[in-house]
């Protein structure tokens, strides 16, 4: 049987289409003047950006690089892994599981993109100051 608040969600999602919902699509991608909500974030940011300029680290030296518990750099890596734009490979070394994670070309277009992007506002910004 639903609980009582799963039924009152999907009541209210038929009443408001505006809502989004788990079900109803979202778009791929947002415009290019959006800046992406996904690399935007302070800890997915910095994930990316040291895959960027590293290649390759391993879950643990990312966890340190980037002072953080196992449990939320976990939940963002899932994240980014989901968009496609990390590629994440488990093994082991000796008897010990090993999580390394690369950027994958998406990422790598993403976050080229986020950083055109910030430099614009940068300058944008820098112009108003001169005024």
């Amino acid at each position: 049987m639903a609980k009582a608040g799963t039924a009152r969600r999907r009541e209210h999602d038929a009443r408001d289409p505006a809502r989004p919902s788990a079900t109803r699509a979202r778009p791929a991608r947002a415009p290019e003047s959006a800046l992406d909500s996904l690399v935007h974030h302070r800890l997915r940011l910095g994930i990316v950006s040291a895959l960027a300029a590293a290649g390759t680290l391993s879950f643990n030296e990312l966890k340190a690089l980037l002072k953080t518990t196992d449990g939320n750099l976990s939940a963002h890596c899932r994240k980014l892994e989901e968009a496609e734009y990390v590629v994440c490979t488990k093994g082991f070394e000796g008897r010990r599981p090993r999580t390394e994670y690369r950027l994958a070309n998406v990422g790598r277009r993403e976050l080229d993109r986020y950083l055109n992007h910030m430099e614009a506002l940068i300058r944008a910004t820098r112009g108003t100051l001169e005024r």
